[in-house]
């Protein structure tokens, strides 16, 4: 039981080291003009939207909901590897094979 414990606080401990990277961690996408930079925690660093892009305000919405999506899946694509890595020595019945 105390071993078990000595596991959770350990995996505790990595997971706010994770989060700390996460934090620090820029991803950047783009689409058609438009550019978003957001951490891994998915907090928007900047947006950049070109001339060409701010021209065409009919499709601007659309390439802006794109690219935001983009960067959000990056991001969690990240942070699940990064996780993958933890959770790998935790074995907790009905979450494994």
């Amino acid at each position: 039981m105390f071993e078990k414990a000595k596991d959770l606080y350990r995996l505790q401990k990595q997971a706010r080291e994770i989060k700390k990277k996460l934090k620090n961690t820029h991803i950047e996408a783009d689409y058609e003009g438009v550019k978003v930079i957001i951490n891994g925690e998915q907090e928007v660093i900047k947006v950049e939207i070109s001339d060409e892009a701010i021209a065409d305000k009919s499709k601007l919405g659309e390439n802006l909901e794109k690219c935001f999506n983009k960067a959000i899946k990056k991001s969690q694509q990240i942070g699940a590897e990064m996780m993958k890595d933890v959770m790998g020595g935790l074995n907790i019945p009905g979450l494994g094979a």
